[in-house]
């Protein structure tokens, strides 16, 4: 028999108390486009059903969930950009995007939860929460709506370089992405830091 995978909740939060937002990221691993983190308050009276985290949803669900996201609870991004990327590298810059979510809250917290096993810089208190977005609804919501943020800017970006299919793949390596990059070569929007795209550098 398959074993059922525990759903996130709000234990977490009710256990520490206080106000609490959850972290998450979104686009560590591409060759393209910037990584995107996202800070979210629930509303504990009207927490949104079926969060869950991000890459178990399905795309039509993850738009659902970010229109009621958005629309119920306190939100805020943050971003770091390429040039962030490569001169920091992609662990630090993350770090520097979550702390940015955070800082551009409407209010102070009491206390951030963050995906992962590192916390980002940040003057109040944190937990790092490994599979986070399984584990705490206001880290699943923050997944949720970075994921959809950073979808959508990579489709817009698709816009202007068609040939690495990124409104498809987001920005990730795939095996139609490292095509075009052999073929065409590198953009303005690759991140020089990362071995695929360095490679073609020297």
């Amino acid at each position: 028999m398959e074993k059922q995978t525990a759903k996130p909740n709000y234990d977490l939060e009710t256990k520490i108390g206080g106000i609490i937002c959850g972290v998450d990221e979104v686009g560590r691993g591409p060759l393209a486009g910037p990584v995107i983190t996202a800070a979210v308050i629930l509303d504990p009276h009207n927490i949104p059903l079926y969060l869950n985290d991000s890459k178990k949803l399905s795309f039509k669900k993850r738009l659902m969930l970010n229109d009621i996201i958005l629309a119920s609870a306190e939100c805020a991004f943050g971003e770091a950009s390429l040039e962030e990327i490569d001169e920091l590298n992609i662990l630090h810059a993350t770090m520097l995007a979550m702390s940015r979510a955070v800082a551009n809250l409407p209010r102070k917290v009491d206390h951030v939860l963050v995906d992962g096993n590192r916390l980002p810089v940040l003057d109040t208190a944190a937990t790092a929460v490994i599979k986070g977005d399984q584990k705490s609804v206001s880290i699943a919501a923050a997944s949720i709506i970075a994921k959809v943020k950073r979808d959508f800017l990579m489709k817009n970006l698709a816009k202007i370089h068609p040939e690495y299919g990124w409104d498809r793949n987001s920005g990730y390596g795939t095996r139609e992405h490292i095509q075009a990059l052999n073929l065409v070569g590198i953009s303005p929007y690759h991140r020089k830091s990362f071995a695929p795209v360095r490679n073609l550098l020297v």
